[in-house]
């Protein structure tokens, strides 16, 4: 991934998004050659100059301040996760590059009881470039389909993109897969030198014009807690609310877990899958690790 390419296309996919009238410019009316603002107009908002402006929007963000990222930060309207996305490729340009393969990271034991021992919630580790690395047994009864495969860790971007499955799977799989790309765009800002998440968009990107689209658009999101829809081939349609916990003492490994609202049909359904999760797996948390 070339940073500055990701700097000058993030910037100005933002500023197109932007109209004078949302950024409170005024509207001397007659055409305009470019959608969302000038350029010159986003560094009066940032209070920088033209110049300025031109060079970060070029990519480079090399020695650029906190401050003048809060500035354009601002003047582009980014939400957290754009903000964040937008600290993340300055740290990236201010640091030398170094392309890496990081080794897998191992599940704690306690972690994995942690899992085992939440029985009437769905529940797995992943990392940031979506490996399922662990999982209890309920978790991989939801994720049924996307564990019907030999291929160890499961990926959630992979099945989304590449398994035809998905589609039933996910009853919104525009939206999952919208939010699928953004997770892996956000982990790239993070972390643009990491071989293995690169060489994940690179297969994706050919394998799939839905990612390859979806990729440029360079959308980010923080996705921490919020409902999803699944439509299950064994109990059918399932409407969970999640919870995405970083582990602070394992970087870059996120415990999701899943709820059904009590009484409500989907309640019923997920304990009609943890009976037949208790029948169908073994009695221990499943290992898929990639060893």
């Amino acid at each position: 991934m070339d940073s500055r390419d990701d700097v000058r296309e993030f910037l100005a996919s933002r500023r197109a998004k932007i109209t004078p009238a949302q950024a409170g410019l005024p509207n001397y009316g007659g055409s305009r050659r470019v959608l969302g603002l000038r350029r010159a107009e986003v560094a009066l908002l940032a209070g920088v100059s033209p110049d300025y402006y031109v060079r970060l929007e070029r990519g480079n963000l090399t020695g650029v301040s906190d401050s003048v990222l809060e500035a354009v930060a601002r003047a582009l309207q980014l939400d957290e996760a754009e903000r964040e996305h937008l600290f993340d490729l300055a740290r990236a340009a201010n640091t030398k590059p170094r392309v890496r393969r990081r080794p897998a990271p191992q599940i704690r034991p306690g972690i994995r009881q942690l899992l085992h021992a939440m029985t009437d919630a769905p529940a797995f580790v992943r990392n940031g470039r979506l490996d399922i690395l662990a999982v209890n047994p309920l978790g991989q009864a939801l994720y049924a389909p996307a564990f019907d495969t030999a291929a160890r860790p499961v990926n959630l971007a992979r099945f989304c993109f590449l398994d035809s499955r998905a589609l039933d799977f996910y009853p919104g799989w525009d939206d999952s897969a919208n939010i699928t790309v953004n997770l892996l765009r956000t982990e790239a800002g993070r972390d643009p030198y990491n071989k293995d998440l690169t060489d994940l968009v690179g297969e994706l990107s050919t394998r799939s014009e839905d990612f390859r689209t979806r990729w440029a658009a360079h959308n980010v999101r923080l996705h921490q807690t919020g409902s999803k829809r699944f439509r299950h081939p064994i109990v059918g349609d399932l409407i969970l609310q999640f919870e995405a916990m970083p582990l602070p003492a394992d970087p870059g490994l996120t415990l999701t877990a899943y709820s059904a609202e009590p009484g409500t049909p989907t309640h019923d359904r997920l304990r009609l899958l943890a009976s037949w999760a208790a029948s169908s797996q073994p009695d221990t948390a499943p290992d898929v690790s990639n060893r």
